[in-house]
């Protein structure tokens, strides 16, 4: 028994958290009138803050999410389909 490693799975909450925060992201930008998606993706590519809305601390909230996770997760997601 004591040579069996127990392993925690933290990566399942980090997707958890990094998608609710992009529906949250998702959800201010739409209230605003934006196209959510184009602007998450402008904010993805550049890394501008400006992209994102103020509204719902959502600005404060997608600098949470680390960009180049976001892309592995995303591509990964993708191809896994």
């Amino acid at each position: 028994m004591l040579d069996q490693t127990q392993k925690f799975v933290l990566n399942d909450e980090k997707d958890k958290e990094m998608k609710y925060i992009l529906l949250e992201v998702y959800d201010a930008l739409k209230q605003k009138g934006y196209n959510p998606i184009s602007q998450i993706v402008g904010y993805i590519l550049s890394e501008d803050p400006t992209y994102i809305t103020n509204h719902k601390n959502a600005r404060s909230l997608i600098r949470r999410i680390d960009r180049d996770e976001l892309l592995h997760d995303l591509v990964r997601h993708y191809l896994s389909e």
